[in-house]
């Protein structure tokens, strides 16, 4: 009896086995296919090349970071670093189209692909990065959160501002950073909710608020352009770490992998001093760095899509990281930040670019 049926059970055994192995190799073969799918026709590089440009989520009211004029222009900070990636990718940075967005919009026009990079004052967090289908490429600009009062307030700590009135962004970290702060101090301040920046500065301007809260540079920035900037204070404390951060999609690893190496390139750049000016005399370097960082030699550029001299592209179109920085806040800039925290690592600061190589 156990003779005769061993055989229908050992047979019936291994067709499953075949089965379910073909139908694995099916899957697998799914998959392949799909990830090759999507790295090739339907990645974000090939419908950005195809379409001509690459489209940016930009600010359009915080003057030396992202700043729309009355003539249409956009300029600043945040601006020059989203043409960056235009010039590495069609070197031309003139192939960036900015499309404005908000505090509260920003992250759903990057998840429903209405831009591709979002290059807008966005401060990179745990929650951000690992719930929102996001993906945070390399800082570009070290912050911290501050706080503007009148100096008629008499206000120089966090702590005096209690039982005053403090707007901040709708959509943004200040609102949580700003009430944590005040807990820790024991201090209950009355918090207004603003749908954007514009909206905050022409409330304290008029008195309906009595202080407010943004990024210390944003808070720079605006002084700068207040009617009476004499008459506010920023104060000294800050309230958090605000390491602000260009933003792509989750999904498309060669498109992560290209943007963040763009940053990287800005970066190093500065650090061999090959500028907008000097780099085609760059170009006759006998360094085997900067030749394979330039394209001369090896392939850099093929593996994450690009044309191995995008560095020289990048660089005509834009200049370094500094000259960047240097354009649009620093010493070339009405804002005259310093680098401090932004400066290369060599010089004690914070930005640091990983070799190519």
């Amino acid at each position: 009896m156990n003779r005769l049926t061993s055989k229908p059970y050992s047979f019936l055994a291994i067709m499953v086995l075949l089965v379910i192995s073909l139908v694995a190799a099916g899957c697998s073969n799914s998959n392949e296919s799909g990830t090759k799918e999507t790295q090739q026709g339907g990645s974000t590089l090939e419908k950005v090349k195809k379409r001509g440009n690459v489209v940016i989520g930009v600010d359009t009211v915080l003057p030396g970071f992202g700043f729309l004029d009355s003539n249409g222009s956009f300029s600043g900070f945040d601006i020059e670093i989203g043409r960056a990636f235009a010039a590495a990718i069609f070197g031309d940075p003139n192939k960036a189209t900015m499309r404005p967005v908000t505090g509260q919009t920003r992250f759903t026009a990057l998840q429903t692909g209405e831009i591709d990079i979002l290059s807008r004052a966005t401060t990179m967090s745990f929650t951000r990065d690992t719930s929102l289908g996001l993906k945070f490429i390399p800082t570009t600009f070290y912050d911290g959160q501050g706080v503007m009062v009148h100096k008629s307030a008499n206000v120089s700590t966090i702590a005096e501002l209690n039982g005053l009135r403090v707007g901040v962004e709708q959509g943004t970290t200040t609102e949580q950073n700003l009430t944590e702060k005040l807990r820790k101090v024991n201090a209950k301040a009355e918090i207004i909710v603003f749908e954007n920046q514009d909206a905050i500065v022409a409330a304290y301007e008029q008195g309906s608020i009595d202080a407010w809260t943004s990024d210390q540079s944003g808070l720079v920035s605006r002084l700068a352009s207040m009617k009476q900037p004499d008459e506010h204070l920023i104060l000294q404390e800050v309230l958090s770490k605000e390491p602000l951060t260009p933003v792509v999609k989750a999904g498309d690893d060669q498109w992560f992998n290209l943007t963040r190496w763009i940053v990287y390139a800005l970066i190093q750049a500065e650090e061999y001093g090959i500028t907008k000016d000097n780099v085609d005399q760059f170009l006759q370097s006998e360094d085997p760095g900067i030749r394979r960082f330039l394209g001369l030699e090896g392939e850099l550029g093929k593996h994450i899509g690009l044309d191995n001299d995008f560095v020289v592209k990048l660089i005509k179109g834009v200049g370094n990281y500094g000259e960047i920085f240097d354009r649009n806040l620093g010493k070339g800039s009405i804002f005259k930040l310093d680098r401090g925290v932004n400066g290369l690592w060599t010089e004690g600061g914070l930005m640091y670019s990983p070799p190519f190589n």
